[in-house]
């Protein structure tokens, strides 16, 4: 059936088929333990496009021989949730498992759609799977979020392109009947990024550029890619490109670039709450304590966005974007978090907190000297009492480093000299 993209032609039927995600399919992963006991609880993949989550909730509907209902997030309402919850609910017997309701793209579900699922999945009369690109801590309300367990799917590795690549050579009727010789990987792994649904569109693309035999070089990817650009990316955009381009533009203080990348992703079809995060991790990453404003400014762009949509968010979007680029900037924050978490991660030793800050609610704990010696800043001149807060072992350790290139820092360092007589 030529007509068919070969990724849909290939899509495994059963796990055996199932490439990449060893962490969950593999010997003594969850999804293997799903299949002995048959108990599958509501649950939500998570990972970027092309890992196999659509694949993965299809195989455990088929594997468990349950019924399995499909709604995508982007054409459902509540109307058509209820529709398919009545239908199941109807549907099933009394001693059956539920039914499967597989929601793709999830985090495009509003409030009330999520809520309007709330009710048939505590009572069970459906199982719930959930399909997000996006972290569902921020797109999936708590309530629904506590009934499911959240499983992370990571980007394909070369390995399991490799192995993606052989099985479609070998499998798919078409291709078995061409003369396909790979001689290099590189370029097809390099373009697929990860995706495997990207993958095999290349592939389709760079054995459909000609008839006959097929040499894969880097050399012809990269050719038959540059030819049929808009196949290979129905969005006009490189997702992962793009969007570091973005963040090193607003880095680089470059507010041009910046405006230009943020139109790529917005034409598109970038999920403009995608771009407002990064906007909001950008405030505090790389402009930081230069202009702390910056994060003011992000978080009020976020939630404007979350309000009004496109196409009006654009604008806000815009001004985020414009203001964050041409701020100072600073990392400072960034590297001391980094740094101490660094510190604490393969540091072993469970350092005591010093008596002198610690809480003393009972008498037993006053007199083994527990908040003995601390000096409450606001009796003080200034606000300030010289302690010692760190533990001794740790005295004098500098986790943060005002960056003294920008005036916001400069007048930080200043202070803390000042207050600390050059401790820090």
């Amino acid at each position: 059936m030529p007509n068919i993209p070969l990724a849909e032609r290939l899509r495994p039927q059963q796990l055996s088929d199932y490439i990449g995600q060893e962490h969950l399919v593999g010997e003594g992963g969850v999804f293997r333990k799903f299949f002995e006991t048959g108990n599958v609880p509501s649950f939500i993949l998570w990972g970027p496009p092309g890992v196999g989550k659509t694949t993965l909730a299809k195989i455990v509907a088929a594997q468990l021989d349950r019924p399995f209902y499909t709604l995508s997030a982007v054409t459902s309402g509540v109307k058509e949730v209820r529709e398919v919850i009545e239908s199941a609910r109807r549907q099933r017997f009394f001693d059956q498992r539920a039914p499967f309701l597989f929601i793709d793209e999830i985090h495009r579900f509003n409030k009330s759609q999520q809520d309007s699922l709330l009710g048939a999945v505590e009572q069970g009369v459906v199982t719930l799977i959930g399909a997000t690109t996006e972290n569902p801590s921020f797109e999936v309300i708590s309530p629904l979020l506590s009934r499911c367990q959240v499983y992370i799917l990571k980007s394909l590795e070369d390995a399991d392109l490799q192995r993606l690549l052989e099985r479609a050579l070998t499998v798919d009727t078409e291709l078995r009947e061409r003369r396909i010789e790979v001689v290099e990987t590189g370029a097809l792994f390099r373009f697929s990024g990860g995706d495997a649904r990207k993958l095999l569109n290349i592939l389709d693309i760079v054995t459909g550029a000609t008839e006959g035999t097929v040499t894969i070089t880097d050399k012809y990817v990269t050719d038959c890619l540059q030819q049929n650009i808009a196949l290979y990316d129905k969005k006009g955009e490189q997702h992962y490109d793009v969007i570091s381009a973005f963040i090193k533009s607003v880095r680089g203080s470059d507010p041009n670039a910046a405006v230009y990348y943020l139109a790529r992703m917005l034409a598109g079809g970038e999920e403009p709450r995608f771009i407002a995060r990064r906007l909001v991790i950008l405030a505090s990453e790389d402009i930081g304590l230069a202009n702390p404003n910056a994060l003011l400014l992000a978080n009020a762009c976020f939630d404007t966005v979350h309000k009004v949509g496109m196409p009006e968010a654009r604008i806000t979007l815009a001004e985020t974007t414009i203001y964050l680029a041409t701020s100072p900037k600073s990392n400072s924050a960034y590297m001391a978090i980094n740094k101490a978490l660094s510190m604490v991660e393969r540091d072993t030793t469970n350092r005591p907190v010093p008596l002198h800050l610690r809480n003393a609610p009972t008498k037993l704990m006053r007199e083994a000297g527990y908040s003995d010696g601390y000096k409450y800043a606001h009796d003080y001149e200034g606000h300030f009492a010289e302690l010692e807060f760190l533990p001794d072992s740790l005295a004098g350790t500098r986790f943060y480093e005002p960056d003294v290139q920008n005036a916001a820092e400069q007048k930080i360092a200043e202070r803390i000299r000042t207050l600390w007589n050059g401790k820090y």
